[in-house]
């Protein structure tokens, strides 16, 4: 009887032992700290939709223990010329194959694209309000070379159509005005260009006061919290695919089914449907494989992204509310920050 208790109790302590063992490489694998004495410089796009996720990568970054310098906002060409120099790490925010004509020559060389943020989530098109859409039974652009319609949307009596569309310095600008000369449109629609809250502001002011609206926009974003597709507009479609040259493999990306809220199905959005990317210098990623990783499972949905954005919009827009924004999203999503951060601890040797 006394040697069953001792061996009881031997194996009591050995099973403690082995309890604690297994609490404390936990412990150990959860403290890993893979970036501790690397500094990294992150790029941020202009755009503030593209805001929150990227300030969500740098917070897992912080918690792998790199140091993060105050990302630098940059138009995206002077961005990728600087990762392919390696004067900047990476951004969370590039649009893929959107932007691949702002890449420089020797891009492949020296940076990548790791992972996907957002895989084709990036719609952007065209929208019409849907009153009016409905009253002139607008279905694609080429419905503005109506006299009728061109009027309803003229709100400067210069004879054309007022097409809201993007600032000169987004890669999407250059391809609206190919629209426009294509589609012989240059006669018929006028394409206003400034900073795109500014735009969108001139929208959502004349969509409350019943006037007619035509405007581009993208998602995830916070305008389709604004102004809901399908409820308030409608994405219409152009009349043909007619891609630029640059994007000429590229248009089956611009055509798209089931997407809500479009006047057809399928509908020709005219326009890439992207994939939103983390773009990094592949020297700081070889000499980083933790970030690597991160970077390769790093993703979050446009559901999440939009209502964080229409946060922003509703006033919630500085970078400590954005912060804020990041810490309530991880409490919801404990599980998948701690597969990110698991992941890349792992990968690191």
């Amino acid at each position: 009887m006394q040697n069953k208790t001792v061996t009881s109790m031997i194996s009591a302590v050995v099973m403690l032992v082995l309890v604690i063992a297994v609490r404390a490489d936990e412990c150990v694998a959860y403290q890993k700290l893979p970036g501790k004495g690397v500094t990294v410089k992150q790029g941020r796009c202009t755009w503030d939709t593209g805001w929150f996720h990227e300030t969500l990568v740098r917070r897992a970054l912080i918690e792998l223990g790199y140091s993060c310098e105050v990302p630098k906002m940059l138009q995206n060409p002077m961005f990728y010329a600087s990762v392919t120099q390696g004067t900047l790490d990476f951004w969370a925010n590039s649009w893929f194959p959107n932007q691949y004509p702002q890449l420089p020559k020797n891009f492949e060389e020296k940076a990548g694209a790791y992972g996907y943020v957002v895989k084709n989530g990036g719609l952007q098109g065209y929208l019409v309000d849907k009153k009016h859409q409905e009253k002139f039974n607008i279905t694609s652009l080429d419905d503005f070379k109506r006299e009728e319609v061109k009027k309803a949307f003229d709100s400067n009596g210069d004879g054309k159509a007022d097409l809201m569309g993007a600032p000169t310095g987004w890669a999407v600008a250059k391809v609206m005005a190919h629209h426009l000369k294509v589609y012989g449109l240059e006669a018929h629609i006028n394409l206003v260009q400034a900073s795109y809250n500014a735009l969108f502001a001139d929208v959502l002011g004349k969509f409350k006061s019943g006037e007619a609206v035509l405007y581009y926009t993208w998602t995830p974003n916070w305008s389709v919290y604004k102004l809901k597709p399908g409820k308030d507009v409608v994405w219409i479609n152009v009349p043909e695919i007619k891609p630029m040259e640059a994007y000429a493999d590229q248009a089956d990306r611009m055509v798209a089914s089931g997407v809500e809220g479009a006047v057809s199905d399928p509908i020709k959005f005219g326009l890439i449907i992207n994939d939103i990317r983390i773009v990094a210098n592949k020297q700081f990623v070889q000499k980083n494989p933790a970030a690597k990783k991160l970077f390769e499972v790093f993703e979050v949905s446009v559901a999440d992204i939009s209502a964080q954005n229409a946060k922003m919009k509703n006033g919630e827009k500085s970078q400590k509310d954005i912060d804020r924004h990041v810490d309530e999203w991880i409490e919801v999503n404990q599980d998948k920050w701690n597969g990110w951060l698991e992941a890349a601890r792992q990968a690191a040797p």
